[in-house]
């Protein structure tokens, strides 16, 4: 996924959020805010990017984004558990209609038992008559550091592109 891609992606999705009149926040964690960088590279985005929450530490997890301790204790940060409260949270406390979470281990450390190098959970919610909607998934990249947060950074956009209009 080269930069040129990840960004005629991220004009895409400002095209789809602009002709839903949605916006989009963003929660990541094993992204470092690559996901925001991406979108921000977009001249107009202001209109359809309201901003993220750059949440690597546990405390910030839970502090900003309403990610519960049971939860963290319970499944840990990389978890679908965790990627579904991250994007909830991110939707509740930052506003917009579409939030995306991502929650992984880039590597090259990191992994744990069950959770290699490359182990990405993703979280999107968004309103759908009134109510929060979600979606996660779990996706298992091969590469390197930059090669898991590039592809992080394409899935978390291209499924923004999936989720229906109000």
């Amino acid at each position: 996924m080269t930069d040129a891609a990840l960004e005629r992606l991220a004009a895409l999705v400002g095209a789809h959020l602009m002709d839903s009149e949605r916006r989009l926040v963003s929660a990541e964690s094993c992204t470092g805010g690559w996901i925001g960088k991406t979108v921000t590279d977009i001249g107009g985005s202001s209109s359809w990017y309201l901003g993220g929450v750059v949440s690597y530490s546990n405390t910030l997890k839970q502090s900003l984004l309403g990610v519960l301790p049971s939860t963290l204790a319970a499944h840990g940060a990389v978890s679908e558990a965790a990627a579904r409260e991250m994007a909830i949270g991110a939707l509740e406390t930052l506003g917009g209609q579409i939030a995306v979470a991502v929650t992984g281990i880039a590597g090259p450390g990191g992994a744990q038992p069950g959770k290699p190098v490359g182990t990405v959970w993703f979280g999107w919610a968004w309103y759908q008559a009134g109510e929060i909607e979600t979606r996660v998934a779990m996706e298992l990249f091969d590469g390197d550091r930059e090669a898991v947060r590039r592809q992080t950074v394409a899935r978390s956009l291209g499924e923004v592109l999936r989720i229906d209009s109000p």
